[in-house]
């Protein structure tokens, strides 16, 4: 059985320690639901259930003759089995490397033999063999798993899933390695970052660093015993694999698995969560389809929402201190506000939403300020997997959107040179896989880490204000920052992708991706009349940036309404822009756009 020595959550020092309290405390509370295509219905297990399921499975994994320390690769989405084979995996002293559902190939096969993976559980025998096929390079795998087979067609070392666990039904033979205890130290995965330029690397990251994050989430935002989670983020991502997997555990929270991004407004208004754990993505594609249906509601049902904002917006600033109180008309007109507008926008996500948290990326303040003016606290913070990876976060209580919040407790954090952010703390990672000379780069001897984020801290909160490697200089000397330029230009409905360039050039430039929907609409719009369709997307990207300084202003545009893809190599699995790959698949789009000078201060044109 799972460990149960632990008598409370102080007293966790390892995640099959973690999983073995939880189990004990609440042996018939709901774990985790998810959806059983077969029978087309919704299935739930309790904690007892799944700690015996984990189990079940590490019988299998002890007929493997695996070593303590060597590695699994879990190439499955979110689900029971994904979760299962990482306890499985943990309980027996192995590592596990979570690898992207929908990474392509190539990407996957160099982690599986940079990592020297030694089991592999995938879902699919065809997704194996265009794995095998990608490169040849998989012959370090002693055993492939795959979850929807019964064989491996010539292969032996393929294996259904069911047929492997079969095989484990009964409790393991004396024959069985001994186990080994897993010690705080050990390490608990390897997590490869998926970089914006060259090969990710692995993040190692020990129990002890996962568990002290948890705890440290755990004392800033309580969930509770009756919180129901939404799990959609992939959990190779360690922003879903910490806040949305480990932490419910110290909760005892359940957790109901999506069925995929396409499934997802139809899941959250089946499950109902309570809380939230997402990317901006997610929430700045809400936040243009409340913009979309604004611009086409009659005039009475827009004045409805711009009014319940305003008074939302009101009451947020006043709960946090920032205006003196909420005004007597204010409080009158809420609870009408609330039931007629506030209410319908939040049965999209559920009805039953009370916290949000975001984080991976920044996200633009226009769009949680319309989350908290809707009265649903969305909490922006700060982490990276270097970081286990939660550093700060707002709370319900002390909430500045503009900022990531306040360090976790036991985390230190510190402002040094260039502006850049550092942090040191027990859920610091142990360095990167196999590369001390990288790892010496961004860890000192001390223990701080190096982020690559440009901060400042006012009053004890993290502003994050640039990324150093991503700063563009342009040939005038000007300095940008084009992750704040990308956020603020897709927070207008028109423009789902954006990335800004101009390295070494006399001015900005923007390649976007249209929301073709919204740009026929734009283009028929009476305002449109006379002018070619650059200047038209110019326009609006220079409304979304206002707030910058007139040479951070993209003066030429090139579009398209073809979406940028983790398939196509442009997009890292956590959906963040591939500069390098970007600037190599459209080079002589690039080139077009500085090939001549605009005509005129801001009236570019697209090449």
């Amino acid at each position: 059985m799972v460990d149960v020595e632990a008598r409370s959550l102080n007293e966790v020092e390892t995640l099959p320690a973690l999983l073995g309290w939880r189990a004990a405390e609440t042996a018939h509370a709901e774990a985790y639901r998810h959806f059983d295509r077969r029978t087309g219905r919704w299935v739930s297990h309790s904690w007892h259930e799944f700690a015996e399921l984990v189990e079940r499975w590490g019988r299998a994994l002890d007929r493997e003759g695996l070593a303590h320390g060597d590695r699994i690769a879990v190439l499955m989405p979110n689900g029971i089995e994904h979760v299962a084979m990482d306890q499985a995996a943990l309980s027996r002293g192995l590592v596990p490397v979570p690898l992207h559902a929908i990474d392509y190939p190539e990407s996957i096969v160099y982690i599986l033999e940079d990592s020297e993976a030694k089991l592999l559980l995938v879902e699919t025998l065809d997704r194996w063999h265009k794995l095998a096929a990608a490169t040849g390079r998989t012959q370090g795998l002693r055993r492939i798993v795959c979850a929807a087979t019964d064989g491996g067609a010539g292969d032996g070392r393929v294996v259904g899933l069911e047929g492997w666990l079969g095989t484990a039904a009964a409790p393991a033979a004396t024959s069985a390695p001994a186990r080994t205890a897993v010690k705080p130290g050990d390490l608990a995965a390897i997590v490869y970052t998926s970089g914006t330029t060259g090969r990710p690397k692995g993040v190692m990251l020990s129990h002890a660093n996962i568990v002290a994050n948890v705890k440290a989430i755990h004392r800033r935002i309580t969930a509770e015993l009756s919180d129901v989670f939404l799990s959609f983020l992939p959990l190779s991502h360690t922003f879903e694999r910490t806040a949305g997997y480990y932490y419910p555990i110290s909760v005892g929270a359940a957790v109901a698995f999506a069925r995929s991004t396409q499934h997802l407004p139809e899941d959250l208004k089946t499950v109902r969560p309570t809380v939230l754990a997402s990317v901006p993505r997610i929430y700045e594609r809400f936040y243009a389809r409340i913009m979309e249906r604004r611009a086409a509601a009659n005039p009475l049902e827009r004045a409805a929402l711009d009014l319940t904002l305003a008074v939302g917006g009101r009451r947020f600033d006043a709960r946090q201190g920032r205006l003196p109180a909420v005004p007597l008309a204010d409080r009158l007109l809420w609870p009408i506000l609330k039931r007629l507008v506030a209410d319908r926008i939040a049965a999209q996500l559920g009805g039953r939403l009370r916290v949000a948290v975001s984080g991976g990326a920044p996200i633009a303040e226009p769009i949680i300020r319309l989350f908290l003016s809707l009265g649903l606290d969305v909490l922006q913070g700060y982490g990276m997997t270097e970081t286990s990876p939660v550093v700060s976060t707002n709370t319900p209580e002390d909430n500045d959107p503009r900022s990531v919040g306040r360090p976790l407790d036991g985390i230190e954090v510190e402002v040094g040179a260039n502006d850049e952010l550092m942090v040191r703390g027990p859920s610091v990672m142990l360095g990167y896989w196999k590369r001390p000379e990288e790892t010496a780069r961004v860890l000192e001897p001390d223990g701080w880490l190096h982020t690559g984020d440009q901060a400042r801290i006012e009053t004890g909160r993290i502003f994050i204000t640039g990324r150093i490697k991503d700063i563009i200089v342009t040939s005038t000397g000007e300095k940008i920052a084009p992750a704040d330029l990308e956020t603020a230009i897709t927070t207008d409905p028109l423009f789902e992708q954006a990335m800004v360039i101009g390295e070494q050039r006399p001015y900005l430039a923007a390649l976007v991706v249209l929301d073709a929907g919204e740009w026929a609409r734009a283009k028929a719009e009476p305002g449109a009349a006379g002018k070619d369709e650059a200047e038209l997307l110019l326009g609006r990207i220079a409304d979304a940036v206002k707030g910058f300084p007139a040479y951070a202003t993209p003066r030429r545009v090139w579009w398209t309404t073809e979406a940028w893809t983790i398939d196509a190599g442009l997009l890292t699995p956590t959906l963040k822009i591939k500069r390098l790959a970007m600037a190599e698949r459209f080079a002589a789009r690039i080139d077009a756009l500085y090939a001549h000078a605009p005509r005129r201060e801001g009236a570019p044109q697209q090449a």
